[in-house]
C-alpha cells in the first residue's frame, strides 16, 4: 500500500473515526464502546479478507512502536513494552488479538465473574469531559467465566494450529502477548461465600491467563471493598494460592480511597501467601475537586451517582499510592500502575515511582488508540534523557533522587 494512501486512510481516521468513536458523537458511551470491540472482534477474526488483512497491517504500522530498551520480563513472562490495557475494556475477550495490533505490550481481560450476569441498570457509563474523567457503575457485567474460558481454550487452538501443532492442547506455551484476567465477586454470592466464588472462576481459568488479578476494590458490587480487610482477603488468597501451587501470577488491585495503614496491612498479606505482584489503583469514589457538577444524562448532580471516578481525577493519587508501596516494598513487589494516565510524563511519573508496568482505559477513551504509540516513543526520549539502557533502570528512579 503506498505511503499516500496510508496518510490518506490516517488523515480520515483522525478527522472522522476518531471523533465518532472517542468524542463528538452524543452516545450512550456505552453503546459506543461496544460498537469499537464490535470493530475490532471483526478485524480480529476476519483475517481471510484481502480487505481485513490491509486493515491489520495498517494498524501494525501506525499504532506499533517496537524498541528492546522497551522490553521486560516479569514473572516468567516476556512485556515488549510496559503499557497495557486495563481491565474493563474487553471483559468478555472478544478481541484479544487486536490489542497487539494496538501497540500495547499486554492486556488484561475482565473483570469476570463465576455467573454471568447482566451488571446494573442503564445508563450506567458517563463521561466527564471536562475533568478528562469517567464515572462507570457497570457492575461487573460480563458473560461468565466459563464462556471466557472456552473463547480462550478455542483461541489457544486457532493460535496453535497456525504453528502447525495439530494435537495435545493440554500445554500452551508462552504467550508473546501476556493476557491477564481479572476476576471478581460474582453479585449473587454471598459475601461469605465470596472465597469460594473466586476459586470457581479461576479453577475454569486458570490454564488460558498468563496472570490473574484478585478484584476486590471495584466499587460497584455492594460490600465488594469490605473483602479488601485482612480476614476477608486472606480467605481468598488462602484457596487461590492452594489451587494454584505456583504455576501462575496472582496480582491483587486495591482502591485509591484506601489508607495507608489498610495498604500496609494488604502488603503484609501479599508477602504472607506469595503474591506476585499489586495493581494500583482501581477508581475512585472520591468527587472532590470535580469541574463536572451534573450529569446532563440523568440530571442528577455527580455528588449523587453512584460509580467510580476513573480518569486525570485518579492521577496523582494512583501515583501516590505506587510509591507508597514501593518504599514499604523496598521495591521488591511488582506494581502495576493504572490511574489517569494520558501521556508520557503521566507514564513516566508511575514508572519512576516504581511501577515496572502501566495500564490505561480512560486514556484511551480520551486520546484515542495513537495515545499508546505516542507514550512509547517518549518514554524513549526520556530513557536517553536520563542516560538509561532500559526501562526497567527506570522503575522507581524517582526514590534514588
Amino acid at each position: 500500500m503506498s505511503t499516500t494512501i496510508q496518510n490518506q486512510v490516517l488523515n480520515i481516521y483522525r478527522s472522522v473515526v476518531f471523533p465518532i468513536l472517542f468524542s463528538g458523537l452524543k452516545a450512550d458511551p456505552e453503546w459506543v464502546h461496544h460498537r469499537v470491540l464490535n470493530i475490532l472482534s471483526f478485524i480480529d477474526t476476519d483475517s481471510d479478507s484481502q480487505l481485513i488483512s490491509r486493515v491489520q497491517t495498517m494498524m501494525d504500522k501506525f499504532f506499533c512502536f517496537e524498541d528492546t530498551r522497551l522490553k521486560q520480563t516479569l514473572w516468567g513472562l516476556n512485556f515488549k513494552n510496559p503499557v497495557g490495557l486495563a481491565a474493563g475494556y474487553d471483559k468478555d475477550g472478544v478481541a484479544i488479538n487486536a490489542w497487539p495490533r494496538l501497540g500495547f505490550g499486554f492486556a488484561e481481560l475482565g473483570t469476570v465473574t463465576f455467573h454471568q450476569q447482566s451488571g446494573n441498570p442503564q445508563p450506567r457509563l458517563f463521561r466527564l469531559p471536562t475533568d478528562r474523567a469517567v464515572l462507570n457503575r457497570m457492575g461487573f457485567n460480563n458473560q461468565g467465566a466459563g464462556a471466557l474460558a472456552t473463547r480462550l481454550q478455542g483461541q489457544a487452538k486457532t493460535n496453535l494450529g497456525a504453528l502447525s501443532i495439530q494435537e495435545n492442547y493440554s500445554f500452551i506455551p508462552p504467550s508473546l502477548f501476556p493476557y491477564g484476567i481479572n476476576i471478581g465477586k460474582s453479585k449473587i454470592t454471598s459475601l461469605e461465600a465470596a472465597a469460594t466464588d473466586y476459586l470457581d472462576s479461576f479453577r475454569l481459568l486458570k490454564d488460558w491467563g498468563d496472570y490473574f488479578v484478585v478484584n476486590v476494590s471495584s466499587p460497584n458490587t455492594p460490600g465488594l471493598r469490605s473483602l479488601q480487610n485482612t480476614d476477608n482477603l486472606s480467605k481468598i488468597l488462602a484457596v487461590l494460592q492452594e489451587e494454584n501451587q505456583g504455576n501462575k501470577p496472582i496480582l491483587v488491585k486495591i482502591a485509591p480511597d484506601l489508607e495507608t495503614e489498610a495498604i500496609a496491612s494488604i502488603l503484609d498479606l501479599i508477602k504472607e501467601y506469595q503474591i506476585s505482584g499489586i495493581i494500583a489503583t482501581n477508581t475512585t469514589i472520591n468527587r472532590e475537586g470535580l469541574k463536572t457538577k451534573i450529569i446532563p444524562v440523568t440530571g442528577k448532580a455527580v455528588t449523587e451517582e453512584a460509580g467510580g471516578i476513573s480518569g486525570a481525577p485518579l492521577t496523582q493519587r494512583s501515583t501516590e499510592i505506587i510509591k507508597f508501596i514501593w518504599q514499604e516494598t523496598q521495591g521488591k513487589l511488582p506494581i502495576i500502575g493504572v490511574g489517569g494516565i494520558f501521556t508520557t510524563e503521566d507514564a513516566w511519573d508511575k514508572i519512576t515511582a516504581g511501577a515496572s508496568l502501566i495500564q490505561v482505559y480512560t486514556g484511551l477513551v480520551y486520546q484515542g488508540p495513537e495515545m499508546v504509540k505516542q507514550i512509547l516513543q517518549g518514554l524513549l526520549q526520556k530513557l536517553d534523557e536520563q542516560g538509561l539502557n532500559s526501562i526497567s533502570e527506570a522503575v522507581g528512579l524517582a526514590h534514588q533522587k
